[in-house]
């Protein structure tokens, strides 16, 4: 499915919105995937569960995340999963996001594996549209929910999701430990299937 929109809070830039290509591996690969922020979700956990804190901080922290080692997880049901990955173009033929999905249907989650947009298209509802086209296989294979990780300094990327309708159901303190990203906490966000 290929479509072509005009975003929110463009000015005359319109996106094409299509299935990735093998050609566009590349260009996937390389997309700047980090953000500056000058707040952070401070977790504190406790016996009955866990509480988030939005907190500045001084000076903002910029992440970059490491390069993707390649491997993906086993599966354990056996079962045959549906992942695909979308494409935002520009007006000039570049990548301007991504966002890459997989149905597992043990449970009849769509779990959103990753989504990432170029820096200078940020704010233009393309990750937005992007989250859109997964909320459409989502629909085509009858999912209860979408659901994603986000690391708890990701702040913009928090409240873009939650803007979308995504809450909080759950938290992992040890799944960066031993990684570049240790002592931060993984989030998990969900939706029910719109």
């Amino acid at each position: 499915m290929t479509t072509t929109s005009q975003t929110p809070g463009t000015v005359g830039a319109a996106y094409e919105f299509r299935a990735a290509l093998p050609e566009d591996a590349e260009a996937i690969g390389a997309i700047d995937g980090s953000f500056t922020t000058s707040t952070v979700f401070r977790v504190a956990v406790t016996d009955d569960g866990f509480a988030l804190r939005e907190v500045p901080v001084d000076p903002p922290l910029t992440k970059v995340f490491p390069e993707d080692d390649g491997s993906d997880e086993d599966e354990e049901d056996g079962e045959e999963d549906d992942s695909r990955t979308f494409v935002a173009i520009d007006a000039a033929g570049g990548l301007a996001g991504f966002a890459a999905v997989s149905y597992h249907p043990w449970n009849r989650r769509l779990t959103i594996e990753d989504i990432e947009v170029a820096p200078e298209h940020r704010g233009r509802g393309v990750g937005r549209t992007l989250m859109g086209h997964a909320v459409d296989v989502a629909r085509e294979h009858g999912a209860g929910h979408l659901w994603l990780e986000v690391t708890n300094v990701n702040a913009p990327a928090i409240r873009a999701y939650r803007r979308m309708g995504f809450t909080f159901c759950g938290l992992d303190t040890v799944l960066y430990q031993g990684t570049e990203s240790e002592g931060e906490q993984a989030l998990y966000m969900s939706m029910p299937c719109p």
